[in-house]
């Protein structure tokens, strides 16, 4: 194993923004930078030994300050949305940047940790970033310090470690944003992945993609992956809460969720056979289809649009701090938020 490190850029105040290529002995590599702590390449071997890289995202750690899409990003301190970017807890009010329509989104989308540049160590397989975000910063209380580790194990998993503590009560509710396409990021679109999911409920939504407060069965609705089917099958259904949301772009609920690690997710390429199974700590995920990717550059002058990669957002349930009959994500005074992802790779 072994981690290289290279210049990617600069960031506006000058400082470097370092591209962190953590390699194993099948010949997949990792590449992270501490810009967001973005996860900006995934290079995986097919049965025949080619390997393509399976996240989208860009070739200069420049491009990441725009990055409207949060390719490959660390989302932080809140992932996802907050109805009327507002909340309470224990009696005082917090208001939150408004940014999409009413409610807040990914937290501040100028501001947000996938904007920062993050404190990096490494490790012989690893690479974990750190970073100390002030109480009041983008409307959320308390003092918080934040890391995430990328781990790359010689079994291909992809480990994401999240830990954060806080000294005063405040919303954690960190994801990684990353896009996959198991063909190669620059092939096209992936509607034809099979995908499985380990959720037999979902929350639905409501205008502005913000939860009913149900928790719903997926029996018989587009919204069922308990057996596998591929992406597009359903996705055009005339079903309102995907013509709401333009496409899948919800949060399902984990089955058995107990906060240890579950099996949440199978997605297959369909035309290079890569599997990947997904693992989390995490009551929900975000399965996200790309609907809306606008078209631009991204690596190798591919250019990008709507659902050539999809996204599995493990998380809390979007706006689980105004709806108590959610898991919380309330943490901090001494309740530690921590969670793991794995992403494993079979080709």
């Amino acid at each position: 194993m072994a981690v290289n490190m290279s210049v990617f850029g600069k960031y506006p105040d000058g400082r470097d923004i370092v591209l962190y290529t953590i390699s194993n002995k099948q010949g997949m590599q990792a590449a992270v930078t501490n810009l967001g702590a973005i996860l900006v390449k995934l290079l995986v071997p097919d049965a025949n030994g080619k390997v393509e890289d399976v996240v989208l995202g860009f070739d200069r750690g420049e491009d990441y300050l725009k990055n409207d899409s949060f390719f490959g990003a660390v989302i932080g301190p809140s992932a996802n949305r907050i109805a009327g970017a507002a909340f309470t807890i224990d009696g005082t009010d917090y208001q939150l940047d408004v940014n999409d329509g009413p409610n807040n989104l990914h937290s501040h989308k100028a501001n947000g940790y996938h904007k920062q540049l993050w404190k990096a160590e490494t490790g012989d397989d690893c690479v974990t970033f750190s970073l100390k975000d002030a109480d009041g910063n983008m409307g959320f209380p308390g003092n918080k310090e934040i890391s995430v580790t990328y781990t790359l194990d010689d079994n291909n998993t992809l480990r994401l470690h999240y830990h954060a503590v806080s000294d005063k009560k405040t919303v954690l509710n960190l994801t990684n944003h990353s896009y996959f396409n198991l063909n190669g990021h620059g092939s096209g679109r992936m509607e034809g992945h099979e995908l499985w999911l380990g959720a037999s409920r979902y929350t639905p939504a409501a205008a502005g993609s913000i939860p009913t407060g149900e928790i719903a069965s997926v029996a018989g609705t587009p919204m069922d992956f308990t057996s596998p089917k591929t992406v597009g099958r359903d996705i055009g259904s005339d079903f309102l809460q995907l013509q709401m949301a333009g496409g899948y772009d919800h949060n399902w609920v984990i089955d058995g969720w107990d906060g240890s690690l579950r099996h949440f997710a199978t997605v297959k390429g369909e035309k290079s056979g890569r599997t990947m199974t997904a693992y989390t700590t995490l009551p929900g995920v975000q399965f996200y289809a790309g609907n809306f990717i606008d078209a631009q550059k991204g690596k190798g002058g591919v250019t990008y649009g709507p659902r050539m990669g999809l996204c599995l957002e493990t998380q809390y349930y979007p706006n689980s701090v105004n709806q108590p009959e959610f898991p919380s994500c309330i943490f901090g005074e001494g309740k530690e938020y921590d969670s793991v992802t794995e992403y494993r790779f079979t080709f």
